[in-house]
């Protein structure tokens, strides 16, 4: 059943059932930046969660990016409620592996995020990223905001031509509001920094964003 890797989203007839609570414990601080894992957002800052391909190293990057406040890894965008990453890849949960950042805006604003997302892999791939095939790899934006609907838009506006130019297709990135958010099983949490050496599938399209965006 884990093994298929389809290239289309399931029906919510054709998904996964899950269960009501999450089947797995979780640590309770970041293992780089120190900060709580599951905290609700600090007063002040912002959430918010991009699909990028492997959530290991999009997790990495952003946990890098100053004024990151927190990260995590988890998924998003699906049916099944509390999935496992085995139901996750056999493409019956509808879901995209997802990075949360928490952030100070006062320090790193959400459109340096998006630029972030948007320059660190292929928006252009569909439903695979490099050589990981499948739905779970999507790009993907969840805003939590109209503010952060706004940016997404007016950023992926900027940079189509810009990768247009360079001979790439269109942005394929999905852009949605904020769905339910399901912790990833604790080994995935940081997992660079357990496993230094570990797979990193993220390269940039080498195309950057317009001067004036």
């Amino acid at each position: 059943m884990f093994h298929r890797k389809p290239s289309t989203l399931p029906t919510a007839d054709e998904a996964l059932p899950g269960r009501p609570t999450r089947p797995f414990p979780l640590a309770e601080r970041h293992l780089v930046l120190d900060a709580p894992l599951e905290a609700d957002v600090p007063e002040g800052y912002e959430e918010a969660i991009f699909g990028l391909g492997c959530f290991w190293g999009a997790e990495e990057i952003f946990w890098q990016t100053p004024g990151v406040w927190s990260t995590s890894v988890g998924y998003a965008g699906g049916i099944t409620p509390h999935p496992t990453y085995e139901e996750v890849c056999s493409g019956r949960t509808g879901h995209t592996e997802a990075v949360r950042v928490v952030f100070d805006p006062s320090k790193v604003s959400y459109a340096d995020l998006v630029r972030v997302f948007f320059e660190v892999h292929d928006p252009t791939q569909g439903m695979r990223q490099g050589n990981d095939t499948g739905t779970q790899y999507r790009s993907a934006i969840y805003y939590t905001s109209p503010e952060q609907e706004a940016v997404a838009h007016k950023l992926i506006d900027a940079y189509q031509p810009a990768l247009t130019a360079r001979g790439y297709g269109e942005i394929t990135t999905e852009v949605a509001p904020a769905p339910t958010y399901y912790y990833a099983e604790d080994v995935h949490q940081q997992y660079l920094h357990k496993v230094p050496h570990g797979y990193r599938c993220h390269s940039a399209t080498g195309v950057r964003f317009p001067e004036t965006a």
